[in-house]
């Protein structure tokens, strides 16, 4: 069963109208922007006034503008990233029907796995994303998924 949820059937009539007459891929993609993630350096925060000013500045910014950010210098072990990047890698080569099942094969909140943007209307609204929104209470939840990823 393949891992990846059904996004060609889904927005079938979404990417045909707008690949129809296109000579080439490469007039697709000029359609659809890419951008990267702001990067955040905490260890920023433990310094003087005004770098842990601007460290929660960019902080911020970020949230408001993408919602999201990556970081670095986060104290979190290279051990204990390797452990949680394991783990979310077998929860997403699940088959797509177990992650749609959440609640039953992950012991999650129901809703909580979500991939693409039902509402779009265009490329430019489409994200080819698939994550897990996993609230706080599920993961300190004794019966919750892999102890691993907790």
């Amino acid at each position: 069963m393949d891992a990846d949820p059904p996004f060609h059937q889904i927005y079938e009539t979404l990417l045909d109208k707008n690949t129809r007459g296109a000579d080439d891929h490469r007039e697709v993609g000029e359609i659809i922007e890419e951008c990267e993630l702001p990067l955040i350096d905490l260890g920023r925060l433990s310094l003087g006034n005004f770098e842990k000013e601007m460290c929660k500045s960019e902080i911020a910014r970020a949230s408001q503008e993408w919602g999201f950010f990556q970081v670095v210098n986060h104290g979190i072990s290279c051990e204990i990233l390797d452990k949680m990047r394991s783990e979310q890698v077998k929860v997403f080569k699940k088959s797509f029907n177990e992650k749609i099942k959440e609640e039953k094969v992950l012991n999650l909140s129901s809703g909580t796995y979500r991939w693409g943007t039902p509402t779009a209307t265009c490329l430019k609204q489409l994200s080819w994303s698939e994550a897990f929104h996993v609230p706080v209470t599920d993961i300190m939840a004794s019966n919750g998924f892999s102890t691993a990823l907790r």
